[in-house]
């Protein structure tokens, strides 16, 4: 990936460059007292990763990464609400997450347990200090819309990550949510959690869209928990079939997963409805 393609990405990625002359001075402001510190976070503790790592056969890189989402996300003032933990199996699996945010890496990074590897878009690898370290870590390239070998390449890696018994963070939308729904899944991870035997736990993050939506500069300036309040639900394991063939066990596990994540949203905003609706005492 050249880094024409890492300058392309961020462009389209970070609203701040698609917004350009259209932001105002209070906009700008907030941008700059977010993002700059979030940056100097990035560099520190992405220099921990890199220095220690490879001295701790990576427990030092997994250490980093975790207090770098929690510091992160402190940094923006995101509060976060994580339920189901106990659900996480020991060994290979494959976490399965809607995907509402640029902030979702954080969010899960911070609740979610274990050494698991992030399905990354081969462009953020590019970017200084953030994709030496996920490079360094062990965490998974993925190219979009490169062909059937590139798919064929990234479902290997997944299912060499599953037999190591390491978790692994995937978001099957492929992308992140531009009106707030849910999308449709890939194939790729549920694919790899068929051939290797692992068990897929789907996740819901609800919350993420609303603090910063696609086309969202910053988290905003609401200093309100209510409105900067993520909440993470994990579920319990889906296991594949082993009555189906592979194909069919592919869509019949992709299918049970993207199921799980509705519930768990419906329920989810079912509970925020609720709690917005009851006086306080």
């Amino acid at each position: 990936m050249s880094r024409k393609n890492t300058v392309d990405w961020v462009r389209t990625e970070w609203g701040i460059f698609r917004k350009g002359g259209e932001m105002g001075w209070g906009e700008r402001g907030r941008w700059l007292k977010q993002w700059v510190p979030f940056g100097a976070r990035t560099v520190g503790w992405s220099a921990v990763s890199l220095t220690a790592g490879p001295l701790t056969r990576g427990a030092a890189s997994t250490w980093a990464a975790k207090r770098w989402s929690q510091s992160s996300a402190k940094g923006l003032r995101i509060y976060i609400e994580a339920t189901g933990e106990h659900n996480v199996p020991e060994g290979g699996l494959v976490f399965a997450s809607n995907h509402e945010s640029l902030v979702d890496i954080l969010i899960l990074g911070a609740a979610l347990p274990g050494d698991f590897k992030w399905a990354a878009k081969r462009s953020v690898m590019n970017i200084p200090f953030l994709g030496w370290h996920l490079r360094l870590a062990g965490h998974v390239p993925v190219d979009r819309n490169k062909g059937k070998d590139a798919a064929l390449a990234v479902t290997e890696a997944f299912e060499s990550v599953l037999r190591d018994d390491k978790p692994l963070l995937v978001f099957p939308e492929g992308t992140r949510t531009a009106d707030g729904k849910l999308k449709a899944f890939k194939n790729g991870a549920f694919q790899a959690a068929v051939l290797a035997g692992k068990p897929v736990v789907p996740v819901a993050l609800n919350g993420t869209f609303s603090l910063m939506s696609r086309d969202e500069v910053d988290t905003g300036g609401s200093k309100s928990r209510g409105d900067r309040l993520v909440t993470v639900q994990i579920g319990k394991p889906l296991y594949p079939n082993t009555e189906l063939e592979d194909r069919e066990a592919v869509t019949d596990l992709r299918d049970r997963t993207r199921a799980a994540v509705v519930a768990m949203l419906a329920e989810a905003s079912s509970t925020a409805v609720v709690a917005e609706s009851t006086p306080p005492l």
